[in-house]
């Protein structure tokens, strides 16, 4: 893939996406009891899974889901994503909206935010979610990795959104990215390696989501961005302090790495660093205070796990109720691995785990 890109014939990321969809017409997945159309929503294409009617019931609970892939890969209709929607309208007797959001290269930040929020927005009105036979008072906003990004940053906006008459009751977030700040957390620094997505591919996600030059990732990486003398991520240097948002557990022997003197003209080339629709995890107290009741789900193995422990915190701190699910033995990605051949019990572990608290919490 980054031979073509290098040889300018496409980019990694068209080549790589389409690898993962060719491969992935070659499993079936049944969805027989499940009603699966493809609709579009505010010039959004969705894809929806409604369970049949039962018995004298009128109105369905709903999730609306953000599928993860670094903002760049995967679909809403891929096997593995129209697999977990599939299972969680069955389980839940649930509506069941997936996003499916422009990427990049086609698009950059903040087109795929403004994507997720327009098909979401669109949803909650009520004639649309009437016409879903969906109860306005159970709906639910979710997202794994870069969808746990945007539902986060999603369920921010409309938090502040004094013109919505309909609002999320839950939010739902699966090993999130979170953060651009530090890629020097101690789960970034513990599993800087770990396959499925080691650090230096996160950073490379980020660079691809911002539009950004590769050339700084090696300034990204040690944290040249947001050193003390760059004055633009002073305020923020106190909502992203793991060493006081982070339990010992995690925190270990490992270091803060702050750097005294950095490059403030990274900050200055690439602004979305610090904008909280990128970066949820930036955002101010008072938006975290109006967040609903919120479930984060985290993985021992995985760069981005301090991201969600962070952002539990901070959102606990700000009188929120949150349900944090780690999980010691899992990695980045699992809960979509649940088809052969790429069934693992880590899959089914986190999915049966996050569809049981959707279940009770609904």
């Amino acid at each position: 893939c980054h031979l073509i890109h290098y040889l300018r014939l496409s980019h990694h990321l068209i080549v790589l996406n389409y690898l993962i969809c060719t491969f992935d017409k070659l499993k079936s997945v049944s969805s027989e009891d499940i009603n699966i159309t493809d609709a579009v929503f505010d010039g959004v294409e969705v894809r929806v899974f409604e369970p049949p009617a039962k018995g004298d019931e009128r109105l369905k609970r709903s999730v609306v889901y953000i599928h993860g892939g670094g903002w760049a890969l995967a679909s809403a209709r891929t096997s593995l994503y129209n697999n977990l929607c599939r299972i969680m309208a069955e389980s839940l007797n649930a509506v069941v909206v997936s996003v499916e959001y422009r990427l990049v290269p086609e698009v950059c930040f903040p087109e795929q935010f403004h994507d997720a929020l327009r098909a979401t927005k669109h949803f909650l009105q009520p004639d649309v979610l009437a016409q879903y036979s969906v109860d306005p008072s159970r709906i639910a906003i979710s997202g794994d990795s870069a969808g746990g990004n945007l539902a986060a940053a999603v369920c921010q906006q409309l938090s502040k959104d004094e013109h919505l008459t309909v609002r999320p009751k839950l939010q739902a977030l699966i090993y999130p990215v979170l953060q651009a700040f530090d890629f020097n957390t101690p789960s970034y620094q513990q599993n800087m390696n770990m396959p499925v997505l080691p650090r230096y591919v996160m950073i490379s996600y980020w660079i691809d989501y911002f539009n950004g030059n590769y050339e700084l990732a090696h300034s990204l990486l040690i944290n040249n961005h947001t050193a003390l003398d760059v004055g633009q991520a002073h305020s923020f240097r106190g909502r992203l302090n793991w060493t006081s948002l982070l339990p010992s557990s995690f925190k270990k022997n490992y270091k803060p790495v702050i750097q005294t003197t950095g490059e403030a003209e990274i900050i200055q080339q690439i602004p979305a660093l610090l904008d909280v629709r990128a970066v949820p995890l930036l955002a101010e107290n008072e938006t975290l205070q109006l967040q609903p009741k919120t479930y984060i789900l985290t993985c021992e193995n995985d760069v981005l796990r301090d991201d969600g422990v962070m952002y539990a915190k901070r959102l606990e701190n700000a009188g929120v109720e949150v349900t944090l699910d780690h999980f010691h033995d899992c990695f980045h990605g699992c809960m979509i691995f649940t088809i052969w051949p790429t069934d693992f019990s880590a899959g089914v572990q986190t999915r049966n785990s996050y569809i049981k608290w959707l279940d009770e919490n609904l």
